[in-house]
């Protein structure tokens, strides 16, 4: 198999092959169709997110076939289309005990694959079979290679709900992740109150390929502007100090963006008891993956088409080419094809 292989030491991503593995007796061979690049990927690169100490394979975003199934699987068969869930807990701690193992010490973003296991920069994968998930009938895997992001999306939208139409939502940066959530609110009926603010230009003109009637702007530009949403996209320290400051009364902030670890905010005590202001955090996917993958159904053509999205395509050789696009803002994700 041939696969790009990340040395967290060096920070050097290398193209090799090897052969391909054997599912063990609960796991799943799947052969990858698409993987991509997420913006915790970039920070893993660059030295600034924790990952598995010693060569790994990243990638915790990927659809692709069923090649083979071990011993014990029954819930699988080969040639079916199928998605990974990366995350998973221990399930002998409390926090697993009382469904949230995003908690746990030892699974969650701890244990993830892609991060901590070997995930989806290659050909092939293996996978518990608990984690392996059928893609719906009627969504192509293109579009299942975005059912992580957005099941990290519907955790975020069941802890901001409600979020009735015509609340004033800030969305802070226009990178995938700012525009599947924008797809998102524009599914649930926001319409004419969803502000984008993004600083590269092209980004802003790649988000204005959606087509969804939303404002963009320059962050100079939200001077005098209140919200009641802010929801952060871009883990930017300086952004999300700023959208405390545009909260109206009663109005919160969604940490959603990864920031590097060392990032810091700072705020006024007093306004946020004065204005009753709310942080709240979402760390990953606990148990939403059946939630994406009905929501990916509703989304499909309208919403996830790829170049709209401004998503760049790229084989796995392209990896070089690919993340320089990236970094650039050329273009708002990148996805490998295999």
């Amino acid at each position: 198999m041939e696969y790009l292989s990340f040395d967290p030491k060096s920070k050097k991503l290398t193209l090799e092959e090897c052969a391909v593995p054997s599912p063990s007796e609960k796991e799943v061979l799947i052969k990858v169709s698409h993987s991509g690049i997420c913006g915790t990927d970039l920070h893993i690169l660059d030295g600034a997110f924790p990952c598995k100490d010693g060569p790994l394979i990243l990638g915790h975003e990927f659809s692709g076939l069923v090649q083979a199934v071990g011993s014990a699987v029954t819930a699988f068969k080969v040639g079916q289309k199928v998605v990974a869930d990366p995350n998973t807990g221990c399930n002998t701690c409390d926090f697993c005990h009382g469904g949230n193992y995003h908690f746990c010490r030892l699974g969650g973003i701890h244990n993830t694959i892609g991060i901590f296991r070997d995930g989806g920069w290659a050909t092939h994968v293996l996978v518990p079979d608990s984690q392996v998930h059928l893609v719906p009938e009627g969504v192509k895997l293109p579009q299942a290679a975005l059912v992580e992001p957005l099941s990290c999306l519907v955790h975020g939208w069941d802890i901001l709900n409600p979020v009735h139409v015509g609340t004033r939502i800030l969305i802070i940066g226009a990178g995938i992740i700012g525009s599947l959530w924008s797809c998102l609110l524009h599914l649930y009926g926001q319409r004419k109150t969803v502000t984008i603010s993004e600083p590269q230009v092209k980004r802003r003109r790649l988000f204005e390929n959606l087509d969804l009637g939303f404002k963009t702007v320059a962050p100079e530009d939200l001077k005098g502007s209140e919200f009641d949403l802010a929801i952060d996209c871009s883990g930017s320290g300086p952004a999300m100090q700023e959208a405390l400051t545009l909260l109206g009364r009663g109005g919160r902030l969604c940490v959603f963006g990864v920031a590097n670890p060392n990032t810091e905010v700072k705020f006024k005590p007093f306004e946020v008891y004065a204005r009753e202001l709310a942080i709240v955090g979402v760390n990953i996917n606990p148990f939403t993956f059946p939630k994406a993958l009905s929501l990916i159904t509703a989304m499909t053509d309208t919403y996830l088409d790829y170049e709209k999205l401004g998503i760049g395509v790229y084989s796995l050789k392209q990896y070089q080419e690919a993340l320089t696009a990236l970094r650039n803002g050329d273009i708002s994700k990148v996805v490998f094809k295999f």
